[in-house]
């Protein structure tokens, strides 16, 4: 039997703009890693429009990300959504 890798932690999050079909978030202590992951999954969803982060200055700035779905969407829904399955994949990680 393996151990179970993965965890739930929880992420800091401050958000920026919410309006209409946009939010824009800033991910605290985040790195490329998870806002490449967010924006690969965004992307691939029927109803996102544009997604991408920016990092900003590496010493200053705290990444963000960028959500723009299609009207008559919710981005802040499909956004949890999305975490939500990422959170559920990653769960079932195990060391052999």
């Amino acid at each position: 039997m393996g151990s179970q890798v993965a965890k739930t932690i929880d992420m800091a999050i401050k958000v920026l703009l919410n309006e209409g079909n946009e939010l824009r978030i800033r991910l605290i202590g985040e790195s490329h890693t998870a806002l490449q992951l967010f924006r690969t999954r965004l992307n691939d969803n029927k109803d996102v429009e544009y997604s991408n982060y920016f990092t900003g200055h590496p010493g200053l700035d705290e990444p963000e990300l960028y959500l723009r779905v299609k009207k008559g969407k919710n981005a802040t829904k499909i956004l949890k959504s999305i975490s939500t399955d990422l959170v559920s994949e990653f769960s079932t990680i195990k060391l052999s």
